[in-house]
């Protein structure tokens, strides 16, 4: 079985119903008014007015069939198996379809990061061996510098308005191909998608999967949640990211809808749940600070919203602090929780999983994921007392096959068909797995991975910055805040305003939250002692913002 036999399935079975909701409430004409409504007068407006301009929908049977066109596109400008085709939207409605379209042609699926800079877009595009791309309005700007010396794209499709001179309309092509599936045969161990992963020096790698991995994310996803077809899933964080997609797979396995909501405000979350009736929402650590803070400060009031049918909460991508879900379920109780533990290079979306009946052991990654094996093992591969620390390791169905162009790469990671997580991790006298620490030093801030190295060169311009060092310190909030410790050069002064200002330069969400003037110290072979920093500015807080999916 092959991924998009699932698509082609739903649209048999299920045509005329709903598959994709997009909600774009920042463009709406009377957002104001209907901001001012309760849930009690949402049916008047869907009953009314179901087009109205903030929201999109499609059907199982209109999404195979604009797969198909896409498909058809690509086989019509005579791509190959395994060309690879890169996706650089924003989530809309088009970007599964089209996703899909990639896998149906027998191509790759190169889904990017929507912060790449034009030099991480180049970088990436080249490393994928990338042949074609897709791009929406918002990317023009970064594209337009480098597209000249994109020389190994051989075809651009632009989706939206005012199409750029080098690329072609994507939807407007689109309308003259067969909405008829492609006679192209595909096959479980078929190459399917490449997703990007970066470790500490900032430089991404370029992770290989075949159809049996998505397949397999499927089957897990919908084991872990339960997904039926009467589920309604509320996908907020970015399809690129093989934790968004994978969870949604729920929905594709069961044939049941998914809506997409473009906008993380607490108020937006709420009426998108309640408009469309959501039963299933999968968070990020700030999202759900963001609605209890809102709740507990008066500022949302619950009554003024649908929820009743909403029966999940999950969270994922980053730490998640015990304390933040223990003030989630006095605010929802009759809410089940999970979360799950995964990277890109095991496809998500959860090979180390805690399960809805283990709420007591919140604070844990939770126990092996379906059809996955998990352990924790020394320096040498060797398995570890319990209670002891050591790396995590997993293997299951969802690994991947490899670094793409990177067999040294690989090797480090795997071994025997496991994968060496770089997660440090202990388990208990019940079998469940609890993250220490991280070997890598990414910080994960929002559910987006910031590089040190990146940023530590940045500031090393700084005539006055003699060393620096980046670490991740605990954040309420965002899980983790990047804190630069900056030494300074002798006799030289500086103040925390004018590296901010300095910082202006870096895009906003790689800009560090704390600056702290100290001594940067570094080990007998030249590298820095990042525990140490780590022991110093973040002590035991350290511990419960490190509990991680």
């Amino acid at each position: 079985m092959v991924i998009t036999d699932f698509l082609e399935r739903n649209a048999r079975l299920y045509g005329n119903q709903t598959s994709l909701v997009e909600l774009n409430p920042s463009e709406e004409r009377d957002r104001a008014m209907l901001e001012a409504l309760t849930w009690r007068d949402f049916s008047l407006i869907q009953g009314t007015n179901p087009n109205a301009p903030y929201r999109r929908e499609i059907s199982w049977r209109d999404f195979d069939r604009r797969a198909n066109r896409f498909a058809n596109l690509l086989l019509s400008r005579g791509v190959k198996r395994e060309t690879k085709v890169a996706i650089l939207l924003m989530n809309c409605i088009e970007w599964l379809p089209l996703y899909f379209g990639i896998l149906k042609a027998g191509c790759i699926a190169v889904p990017m990061n929507f912060r790449y800079s034009s030099e991480e877009i180049k970088y990436c595009l080249e490393l994928a061996d990338a042949e074609v791309l897709i791009f929406g309005p918002e990317f023009v700007e970064r594209l337009d510098p480098i597209m000249p010396s994109l020389t190994g794209l051989k075809m651009k499709f632009y989706v939206g308005c005012q199409v750029p001179d080098y690329a072609e309309d994507c939807c407007g092509m689109m309308g003259y191909c067969s909405s008829s599936a492609p006679p192209v045969a595909l096959e479980e161990t078929d190459f399917a998608a490449i997703y990007f992963s970066s470790g500490t020096t900032g430089f991404p790698k370029a992770i290989l999967h075949n159809h049996r991995a998505l397949v397999s994310a499927c089957l897990t996803e919908q084991h872990h949640h339960g997904q039926s077809h009467n589920d309604v899933f509320l996908c907020i964080p970015p399809l690129y990211h093989t934790g968004a997609k994978m969870h949604w797979f729920g929905s594709l396995i069961s044939g049941s809808k998914a809506v997409l909501l473009r906008g993380v405000k607490p108020e937006w979350i709420l009426r998108a749940i309640t408009e469309e009736r959501c039963t299933i929402v999968w968070l990020l650590v700030p999202w759900a600070q963001d609605i209890l803070d809102a709740i507990e400060s008066g500022r949302i009031q619950l009554d003024d919203y649908c929820l009743d049918q909403w029966r999940l909460m999950h969270i994922g991508a980053q730490p998640v602090p015990p304390s933040l879900i223990h003030r989630w379920l006095k605010v929802f109780p009759h809410h089940l929780y999970d979360t799950n533990y995964g990277l890109s290079e095991s496809l998500g979306p959860g090979c180390v999983h805690l399960g809805v009946e283990n709420i007591h052991k919140v604070g844990a990654i939770g126990k092996p994921g379906y059809h996955w094996e998990a352990r924790i093992v020394d320096e040498q591969g060797n398995d570890i007392k319990q209670g002891d620390v050591g790396e995590l390791i997993v293997k299951g169905p969802g690994v991947m096959l490899c670094y793409y162009r990177n067999p040294e790469a690989t090797a480090e990671v795997l071994k025997d068909g496991w994968l060496y997580t770089g997660d440090m991790a202990r388990m208990d006298e019940d079998g469940f797995i609890y993250l220490v620490d991280r070997k890598k030093d990414v910080i994960i801030t929002g559910g987006e991975n910031l590089y040190p190295v990146q940023i530590e060169d940045f500031l090393r311009q700084n005539d006055k910055i003699k060393d620096v060092a980046v670490i991740g310190l605990p954040d309420k909030r965002l899980g983790e805040i990047a804190a630069a410790i900056i030494e300074l050069k002798d006799g030289v002064t500086s103040t925390v305003e004018e590296i901010n200002q300095f910082c202006k330069e870096l895009p906003r969400y790689k800009r560090p939250r704390r600056i702290i003037f100290d001594r940067v110290p570094r080990n007998p072979t030249g590298k820095i002692e990042k525990p140490v920093l780590r022991d110093k500015y973040c002590g035991e807080r350290l511990v419960e913002a490190q509990t991680t999916n």
